[in-house]
């Protein structure tokens, strides 16, 4: 028997996702692509890696400082993870400005110019010097260091430049000035032939002189710091979890460092003064010779506005299940409802939302928030249901990383308008997506719920791909009330009719699925395993699935970004096969296929396959039950397997290979949106013809 403890199994989870992110960044380089959506991908790849670092990065070096060094799954310790990530991700930052720098060139034979000031046109130059007189030089803060003046607090990911130079007295000094964040990175200059654009940064560096008069500047180096960024909250030691994060939110911008990005200069002298200012190793340096922080070019875009450029807009599709649908209540009530956002609208889960704030026979709603947008017409729903009389309770999330200052905004603007806000159970992210809506009707009270892949967010609906299931089954009712009974109060853990919960019995639901895959291999029959997910790095499953391939079942999984997993080990894993899809849309969605003996079970989830989501975290997986659903899932699982223009396939190595076209493209994406299109065009068309009027226009009554 193979010991599947074997460190040679198993990929470490940093280098893994550092391969994605590469995944990501080479779209950047794909000709093929639209020149702007290129740039995007560039990044979107270097926001990526920033938290990367503030995040995973930040988390090893802790461990380092607390003694900790033990080796993971892949058999690295927590130095060697550290010198790993270091070779990486200095490979990928000088891909991330090779692509940069062809593009712009592309973008400047177009007549589109990001130069240096000194080679901007007389007449821009000009205008750029008032700029500076009018809007610049009022917010700059020229900070010396010196004894009286020690090295000052710079803000994580803050852009800086810092100086060398004689001071009054003759003595070598240095300098800092902070590139300010409240104005444009990237400034168009006015009064040129072209359109032409300059970095904030390079034009207070040709005025530095002036900031510090009666110095001689020697040499200045823009420079960006990146710091530990993660959250440490005591949730037992805690009396109000709300002010505990608030005060962990001042306190991440404080960080200890974990990277310098430095423009490369001649000059080492002020390299190594903010290495040994910060105290950072030479591995943590990385030294470009472009504009540092990528992730200016969001913005850049957008003010280009050169939308022929980029993708054509994904317009969401009206669902197929509710087009003609005037109550929602009623089409739901008929049978359950599947939405496959964004090809199809997110509209109407927010509709929902909205109608039982209203509906006078809506008695209470309750929802999880973990991530919403900046102006949630969901959360004015459910204040707007709690003004009305309605009984709603939210449990937001606070915990949501990054998130953690919009959901407190979203919590307190709740908790104003009448909602009961809660924070969840302690020690544990509620990551978990439902909504519980419980109305009067003539024959009783009927519960109506929401489930889904994907957070209540109306603007990552029209990016990231999920599904949802809206469902007036009764035992799926019960279920729900139960949940939110476990997470409001000290209910004990009910027994479930249809949802299965982390951390309470996913992981035993989820190997008693495998085990039946894997006796109906080992009676002869056919396992068939397809799983679609985010990540899978939890070791536990990892072996679960050698398991399975070892007795015979075929295993499919479409892993988009962190896999620990090695296909096509001889004995182990050579029934598995792991594909990444890279496209225009983030796919989101966790879908689980289980087919042997033909008994086919579908079943979406909020949750990955990693610890924090099977151990720490309030998920819930739940089934699928209806034929068409079930049907149309597996053809979305299809598509997958067969897409030959997104798909990346990995090797036993850990390697990603791009999928080779063999005939014609499949593009995954492209194919369901046309699918999403096709089929709302036919609706109307069947609808317009039922309604057309049985007379010519030239007739008369």
């Amino acid at each position: 028997m193979a010991d599947l403890n074997n460190p040679e199994y198993f990929i470490n989870r940093e280098i893994s996702w550092l391969r994605f992110n590469l995944r990501v960044l080479r779209e950047g380089g794909r000709k093929k692509l639209p020149l702007l959506e290129r740039l995007k991908f560039i990044a979107i790849a270097a926001s990526n890696l920033d938290e990367f670092f503030m995040v995973r990065v930040a988390g090893l070096y802790n461990q380092l400082e607390n003694g900790i060094n033990k080796k993971d799954a892949a058999g690295l310790t927590v130095a060697e993870q550290l010198r790993h990530v270091a070779k990486a991700a200095h490979m990928q930052m000088k891909v991330e400005y090779s692509y940069l720098f062809s593009i712009l060139k592309e973008l400047r034979k177009k007549e589109i110019i990001i130069c240096r000031v000194n080679d901007v046109e007389p007449a821009g130059k000009e205008w750029l010097e008032e700029y500076y007189r009018e809007i610049i030089y009022p917010v700059l803060t020229p900070m010396a260091v010196d004894a009286s003046r020690p090295f000052p607090f710079l803000v994580n990911r803050s852009l800086n430049l810092a100086l060398e130079l004689i001071n009054r007295d003759g003595q070598l000094s240095r300098g800092f000035v902070q590139v300010p964040s409240v104005l444009p990175r990237i400034i168009e200059v006015g009064s040129t032939s072209k359109r032409t654009f300059v970095f904030l940064e390079e034009v207070i560096l040709t005025h530095c002189g002036d900031l510090f008069t009666g110095c001689e500047l020697l040499d200045v180096v823009p420079f960006r710091i990146t710091r530990d960024a993660d959250l440490e909250v005591d949730e037992e030691d805690t009396d109000d979890l709300l002010k505990e994060i608030e005060l962990s939110l001042r306190k991440r911008k404080r960080g200890a460092a974990v990277r310098l990005e430095i423009v490369k200069a001649r000059n080492q002298s002020i390299k190594q003064f903010l290495a040994e200012s910060l105290s950072l190793e030479e591995q943590a340096i990385y030294e470009v010779n472009g504009p540092l922080d990528a992730t200016c070019f969001f913005k850049f875009i957008k003010l280009l506005h050169r939308p022929e450029w980029e993708f054509a807009p994904i317009m969401p599709q009206p669902p197929l299940e509710l087009q003609e649908s005037d109550c929602l209540f009623q089409t739901i009530d008929e049978g359950d409802v599947l939405l496959h956002h964004p090809y199809e609208s997110f509209e109407p889960v927010v509709r929902l939302i909205s109608d039982a704030a209203s509906d006078p026979n809506v008695l209470a709603i309750k929802q999880t928030l973990y991530r919403v947008s900046g102006n949630s017409p969901l959360v004015s729903a459910l204040a707007r249901a709690a003004e009305n009389g309605k009984q709603v309770t939210v449990l937001v999330e606070l915990k949501a990383r990054f998130d953690e200052e919009n959901n407190i905004i979203w919590a307190r603007r709740l908790e104003k308008a009448g909602c009961h806000v809660i924070y969840g159970l302690v020690g544990l992210k509620t990551h978990a997506k439902i909504i519980l809506i419980v109305r009067r009707e003539p024959d009783g009270i009927r519960r109506y719920v929401h489930l889904g892949t994907g957070n209540y967010n109306d603007n990552t609906a029209r990016l990231y791909t999920d599904l949802g299931l809206l469902t007036a089954n009764d035992q799926f009712g019960i279920d729900a009330s139960a949940f939110f009974n476990l997470l409001s109060g000290y209910a004990d853990p009910p027994v479930w009719n249809k949802l299965v919960m982390a951390p309470l019995g996913l992981r035993k639901k989820l190997c008693e699925l495998i085990d039946a895959e894997i006796a109906q291999a080992r009676r002869g029959g056919i396992g068939h395993i397809i799983v679609k997910m985010n990540s899978l790095i939890d070791k536990g499953m990892i072996q679960k699935l050698y398991e399975a391939s070892m007795a015979g079942v075929n295993i499919e999984l479409i892993i988009r970004g962190i896999c620990g997993l090695r296909p096509g080990l001889a004995g182990i894993s050579e029934n598995i096969t792991v594909r990444s899809i890279i496209g225009r849309l983030l796919e989101h969605s966790r879908v689980f296929y289980f087919g042997g003996g033909g008994k086919e079970q579908v079943f979406l989830s909020s949750a990955d396959w990693m610890p924090r989501n099977l151990n720490d975290r309030v998920e819930l997986f739940f089934p699928v039950e209806s034929r068409r659903h079930v049907e149309r899932i597996r053809e979305i699982l299809a598509l997958a397997l067969k897409d030959n223009v997104g798909a990346h396939i990995m090797q036993s190595n850990g390697i990603y290979r791009r999928s080779i076209q063999h005939g014609e493209p499949v593009c995954m994406q492209e194919t369901l949106q046309a699918m999403a299109e096709v089929g709302a065009k036919k609706e109307k068309l069947s609808v317009e013809r039922r309604l057309k009027p049985l007379y010519r226009k030239d007739e008369r009554l």
